[in-house]
Order: structure tokens, then C-alpha cells, then sequence
């Protein structure tokens, strides 16, 4: 254990004095928590400009504007007179959406006769315009039966049947697990840890390859007296160690400050992410040892890690994704970590929930840890001069 441990040690000078290291692994990631935090800090989209296009001049649309401009996601910020003026606003970026009310829709509504409200939203925007639709659905959905319901008691039926006609299905929406749709709570725990695997590979393949740009390789193996498994075992463990400096960082930290920290599920969370640095680590080792050359294994490294997030499910169902990219996404050790870290983190669901994805990541360690120790040792026998 003693070579170990030196080894370590050596590592993490190496760590604290080689910039390429300390600026991937001690400056950026702090930063990038920070800056991924900024962006999501209003957590909900609120206040979108809208637009009303009101033909009725009635009482009951100026009833649903003053409803609509109640809404969370809704700010009423013009008034237009057609299609072609709204058209223009969108495009310009000066509204996301509008509301057509109709010419004489308060009569129609009176005498049951079916009523057409246009809705318009931007649909090129997909969150914003889901929003608009939601709340203003509501609304026009909502105030067009309380005009029934109202017409109803003044004909002389009682409130009760008559909220039985005009409703007959209640619909009761209870939202799990983020029901505020909380941008911040949503997005911020998987843009860091995504990060925080990519940085993580990023410097596993400068591990060896960056040993012999600084001229330090066979100063590495004579510490590990010849053993490739000293070597690779101590620069695993002194890089663990930095992930997990790294996670003090976020839930310590950037999960307090902005509201997100579940203490609960933050030990489940460790054994997660832990399991994650490994894989990581085991993954850009192994693409070191391999491929001597920086640049290429940089490259490499890069190409495997940048579509991470897309690959990974988090804002588009893998299971819908075509068969050969359900692969892809899982060769990389963040798609087991993202479904179970919903599950034991947001979810809040018993350990036991998360087996099977801790096993894949296990998997990655078990097998390219090996395959990395074996390229190891054969570059050692042809390398290594015993002094």
C-alpha cells in the first residue's frame, strides 16, 4: 500500500501544481456550478408577453383577459386587430402567443350555440408555448363554463345540477416529484453532473499520455516499482478522492444555497455519484493508455462525452429514441447515473430502486479497469528502465 499511497501524493501535487489539472479540476467546476445555477435562478418561466385579439368587445371577453393576465405564465402586453399584425409581433420576439375572440361570441355562447376562441402560441419556443397553452386553456375552458353554469341557474336550476351539466367529469391533475415545474430543480442537478462526468473523463485521458509530455513516465514506474496496478489504483484513488471534494461542492454548497438540497437521499446520492466517478475515471484511463497521443485521445474523450446530456434521456425518452442510438446512450456511464439518480434523488424512492443501474456502472469499472490494466502492464514491459 505504501507505493500506493505515494503515488497519491504525487498525484495530487501534480494536481495542485500542473494547470491543465487544476483548471479542469479545482477552478472550472466551481464556476460552471455557479454559471448552471445563475441561468435557472427564476426557476419558472413567468410573465410571457401575450397578445389579445378581442372581436368581441364583450363582457364576458373582457372577463377572460382580466383571467388570462391572472395567470403565472401570462402577461397581456398588447392589443391587435389580425392575424398578419400577430404574425409580425412573433416574429419580431414581442409576443409568444395570443387569443382570438371571436365576433359575437357572448351571444353565441347565451344561446348554446358552439363558439371557436383561437389560440395562438410560438410553437418554435416548445416550454413556452406548452405554458401558454396550459394556463390559457384553462382559462377559456374554465370562464366558457361558468357562462353555461350561470346561464343554467338563471333558468331556474339549482347550483348543484347545474354544475353536475356543465361538468360532468372532474379532471383532478396532481403533479409528482417536481409539480411546480421547476426549471431550477429540474435542470440544475443534470446539467452539473453531466459536467461534472465529462470533466472527469477530460482529465482521465490525460492521466499517462500527459506523463510523457511532462517527461515524468519512468519516475512513475519506478515509484511503482514496474506494477501497473499500483499505478492505476493510486491515480484512481487520488482522483476519486478530488470527485468527491467536488460533490462536498454541490450538495454542501450549491444545492443549499439555491434550494435544491434533499439531505434525505444525499448519502443514496453519494454511493450514486461514487460509483459514477469511477466509471468515469476507469473510462478515461483506459482511453489513455491506449491512445498515446494527447490531441487524439482528447479528441476521442470529446466525442464520447459532449451528447451525454441528449443521449441520456433527461429531456427526451430514450425509449423513443431509434435502437442504435438506445445503445450509444448506453455505453456511457451518465445514463445509468441519470435514471438512478431521479429515482434515489428526485423521486426520493428506496435504495433498492437503484440496483440495477449502480450495477451498470459498476460494470463500467469492471471491465475497462481490467482491459486498461492489461495495456498498462504490456506498456510497461516494453518501457520500463530499472534503475
Amino acid at each position: 500500500m505504501r507505493p500506493v499511497l505515494h503515488i497519491v501524493i504525487r498525484e495530487w501535487r501534480r494536481i495542485l501544481t500542473l494547470p491543465v489539472f487544476y483548471w479542469l479540476l479545482l477552478i472550472l467546476p466551481p464556476l460552471l456550478f455557479f454559471f448552471y445555477a445563475l441561468i435557472y435562478e427564476k426557476e419558472k418561466v413567468k410573465d410571457l408577453p401575450f397578445a389579445i385579439w378581442d372581436d368581441s368587445h364583450s363582457p364576458v371577453s373582457r372577463q377572460l383577459t382580466f383571467l388570462l393576465e391572472q395567470m403565472e405564465s401570462i402577461h397581456i402586453t398588447r392589443q391587435i386587430k389580425s392575424q398578419s399584425e400577430l404574425e409580425m409581433l412573433i416574429l419580431k420576439g414581442e409576443v409568444m402567443g395570443a387569443v382570438h375572440f371571436p365576433v359575437k361570441m357572448e351571444e353565441h355562447l347565451m344561446s348554446g350555440q358552439p363558439v371557436n376562441i383561437t389560440l395562438y402560441t410560438n410553437a418554435s419556443s416548445l416550454v413556452p408555448a406548452k405554458l401558454l397553452y396550459r394556463n390559457a386553456s384553462e382559462v377559456i375552458i374554465t370562464g366558457g363554463a361558468g357562462v353555461i353554469l350561470e346561464k343554467l341557474i338563471q333558468s331556474g336550476i339549482n347550483r348543484e345540477k347545474a354544475m353536475a351539466l356543465v361538468q360532468p367529469v372532474q379532471l383532478t391533475t396532481l403533479p409528482l416529484y417536481n409539480p411546480g415545474y421547476n426549471y431550477f430543480q429540474y435542470l440544475v442537478p443534470g446539467l452539473i453532473t453531466v459536467a461534472l462526468q465529462m470533466i472527469i473523463i477530460m482529465v482521465g485521458v490525460l492521466l499517462f499520455n500527459y506523463e510523457s509530455e511532462t517527461g515524468t513516465t519512468q519516475e512513475l514506474y519506478n515509484l511503482a516499482r514496474g506494477s501497473a496496478l499500483r499505478i492505476l489504483s493510486g491515480k484512481a484513488l487520488a482522483h476519486l478522492v478530488v470527485a468527491w471534494i467536488n460533490f462536498i461542492l454541490v450538495t454542501g454548497i450549491i444545492f443549499p444555497i439555491f434550494g435544491i438540497w434533499n439531505p434525505a437521499a444525499t448519502f443514496h446520492f453519494f454511493i450514486l455519484f461514487s460509483l459514477l466517478a469511477m466509471a468515469c475515471i476507469s473510462v478515461g484511463m483506459l482511453i489513455s493508455v491506449i491512445f498515446s497521443d494527447t490531441m487524439l485521445s482528447t479528441d476521442i474523450a470529446l466525442f464520447y462525452t459532449a451528447p451525454a446530456f441528449v443521449f441520456s434521456g433527461y429531456t427526451f425518452p430514450r425509449w423513443a429514441m431509434p435502437w442504435y442510438d438506445q445503445y450509444y446512450a448506453w455505453v456511457m456511464p451518465y445514463s445509468s447515473f441519470l435514471d438512478g439518480f431521479v429515482k434515489l434523488y428526485q423521486m426520493q424512492l428506496p435504495f433498492r430502486y437503484a440496483f440495477h443501474e449502480m450495477g451498470v456502472l459498476l460494470l463500467f469499472v469492471l471491465v475497462t479497469f481490467p482491459v486498461a490494466l492489461l495495456v498498462l502492464k504490456n506498456k510497461i514491459r516494453k518501457e520500463y528502465i530499472v534503475l
